[in-house]
């Protein structure tokens, strides 16, 4: 008899069951048992890179705009803030906001704080700074505040079907 997980399984195991459903119809399941659960939350970069014991910068965010209405999905390192200025220039949109947070869960099916990197509700366009590929390996929200897995982040462009850019700010 083929057993399958369950979706408290999945959720036992840290994924969210929508992202583990992701994980396995991209061929990705192997990620599964990789995903760490933590009891407090991730929903910050920077809790993220405490509770994993990792840099910032080697935190993934996935971040959600509008390019003139559109969601699109941003995936930066967890120590850079993105240029909304480049991303406009990046799209040529006429005017790029912060999504709302009714958005962003309508778009990805995930709540604020534990939005993926793939595996959303709906296709949005992705455009991923080239600032995740200095790092071997980024850690990224693995669909709940609390949970977030590991990835080579070649793999991860490739999976999110990203557009690398440069679209972080700038020192001044």
């Amino acid at each position: 008899m083929t057993t399958t997980n369950t979706p408290a399984e999945d959720e036992s195991s840290g994924a969210s069951p929508r992202f583990a459903d992701a994980l396995r119809e991209l061929g990705l399941a192997d990620l599964l048992p990789r995903v760490r659960r933590f009891p407090d939350a991730t929903r910050t970069a920077a809790e993220a890179a405490a509770a994993i014991g990792c840099e910032l910068s080697e935190i993934c965010k996935s971040l959600i705009f509008a390019a003139d209405g559109v969601p699109v999905l941003v995936l930066m390192d967890g120590s850079s803030r993105v240029d909304l200025e480049r991303v406009r220039e990046e799209l040529g949109a006429e005017k790029v906001t912060r999504a709302k947070a009714d958005v962003v869960r309508e778009t990805t099916g995930y709540a604020i704080g534990g939005v993926p990197p793939f595996g959303h509700h709906t296709k949005t366009r992705v455009l991923a700074d080239r600032s995740l590929l200095e790092h071997d390996v980024v850690w990224a929200a693995a669909g709940n505040p609390h949970t977030v897995f590991p990835m080579e982040p070649k793999d991860l462009v490739t999976h999110a079907g990203a557009t690398l850019v440069d679209v972080r700010e700038r020192d001044s």
